[in-house]
């Protein structure tokens, strides 16, 4: 049976993250995927130039409208930009308790622009964190979450085990530039484990947390394990960065269909 994907998420005008690269990489794993726009974000590879929230009535009608007739075997969550977005978000994963929500807590755009209001972040652990089935965060999302600086790989198991007391099942925090080996560590409440690739010197990595956790998310709802689900989800955003297209004028985005169509 066809395995249905609902990203609630923000809408990246330039294609390469949000809401667009979360249905091309459901796309490209053969689910069927659905969203629900949390803002709107005039953006390109080289700057964020404007974001306007939807109000948060909309965002619960359009929650509304996917769970009242295909409900989603997973729920990838990604920028929620206000205190007002989140409570709105939080109010309908209460009350419609999906199954494998991943959570991607956006806060900056690859070029460091903000996209999260700072005082939200307390919000965001009190409302929403407590929903994820595993949450994403990279190095400077886990260090405002957890509260320290992270530096080694050790560091981000202790910002792990950190987060995951704050109410997630499981906690994935991504290395990506900012560690040698791009090491990422996930921590299930008991032992961590660590994934580890050769790091590729590009820029074109705009949209790989979004990427990554919609993959992940994809792979939860075809039947994998989480250290499985993330596994291959690694893999499959390495592929799509190391074929990367090449577009833009800044951190361009990655090559969502490079294993639907290969290079000749």
């Amino acid at each position: 049976m066809l395995k249905k994907i609902l990203t609630i998420a923000g809408s990246d005008c330039s294609g390469g993250a949000g809401i667009q690269a979360d249905l091309k990489t459901m796309a490209a794993h053969g689910v069927y995927g659905m969203s629900v726009i949390v803002s709107v974000v005039a953006e390109n590879t080289a700057r964020v130039i404007d974001i306007q929230d939807i109000s948060p009535k909309m965002i619960e009608e359009q929650i509304d409208a996917v769970f009242e007739d295909i409900v989603p075997d997973a729920v990838k969550i990604g920028m929620l930009s206000s205190p007002a977005c989140m409570k709105a978000v939080a109010g309908k994963l209460e009350q419609y308790q999906p199954q494998h929500v991943v959570i991607d807590p956006v806060m900056f755009a690859k070029n460091g622009d903000p996209l999260m209001e700072p005082a939200s972040v307390g919000i965001l652990i009190k409302y929403v964190l407590p929903y994820a089935d595993l949450l994403t965060p990279n190095i400077p999302e886990a260090q405002h979450i957890a509260g320290m600086k992270i530096s080694t790989p050790e560091d981000m198991e202790v910002a792990a085990r950190l987060i995951y007391a704050k109410g997630c099942k499981n906690v994935l925090i991504k290395g990506g530039r900012n560690m040698a080996g791009a090491v990422d560590v996930l921590f299930d409440g008991e032992s961590a484990r660590r994934y580890e690739i050769g790091q590729i010197d590009t820029s074109n990595t705009h949209g790989t947390g979004c990427t990554l956790s919609s993959a992940i998310a994809s792979n939860l709802a075809l039947g994998h394990p989480v250290p499985e689900a993330v596994e291959l989800a690694k893999s499959y955003v390495t592929d799509a960065i190391r074929r990367a297209p090449g577009l833009g004028h800044g951190c361009g985005p990655l090559n969502h269909f490079c294993r639907i169509f290969p290079e000749e």
